[in-house]
């Protein structure tokens, strides 16, 4: 739509009586990140965008800018500030393996694995009977990031975080 692609987030077919069919949608411009609603005729045809997939390997944050390289050619790296990638900046650590999708010759965005894992820095100690408060605590991990964990998480375990909810999922093993 308009030399732009969009992500179907949401949509809904309508059928009233006497006039045409619609459908009401929520896209999101996979380039700006913006979220839209717009209602189309149940006839419109809209060309499918092509968008590639590239492996990339996070390197380092610094002062807002994020910079990912090709994954087997680290002289090509790119950088996306950290409004083009949103909520995912928290969960990002140096060496971090991502995908990115190519819109033409541009990389329009990144996607995180479903889970990542973290070692804790720093947790409150667990006392025997300790569970009148449902039986979590919050933690700090590497990245600075504060989630909630089960008492028995300590520090130095390893822990896997689902990206998507940002969510305590599993022990990791350690390694």
């Amino acid at each position: 739509m308009d030399g732009e692609p969009y992500l179907v987030l949401e949509y809904t077919f309508l059928r009233m009586q006497q006039r045409k069919p619609t459908v009401q949608t929520k896209l999101k411009n996979l380039i700006t990140g913006k979220i839209v609603q717009k209602s189309f005729q149940g006839s419109d045809a809209f060309e499918e965008a092509e968008i590639d997939k590239q492996p990339m390997m996070f390197l380092y944050e610094n002062r807002g800018d994020y910079w990912f390289n090709e994954k087997g050619n680290p002289k090509n790296r790119i950088s996306f500030k950290e409004e083009q990638i949103a909520d995912q900046a928290k969960f990002l650590k140096p060496n971090t393996e991502v995908v990115a999708y190519k819109f033409g010759e541009k990389i329009i965005n990144i996607e995180l694995p479903v889970k990542i894992d973290y070692k804790v820095v720093e947790a409150p100690p667990s006392y025997k009977g300790d569970t009148a408060t449902g039986g979590s605590k919050t933690v700090v991990l590497e990245n600075g990031l504060q989630i909630q964990v089960p008492m028995f998480i300590n520090v130095d375990d390893i822990i896997r975080v689902n990206t998507t909810t940002g969510e305590y999922t599993e022990r990791a093993e350690k390694k």
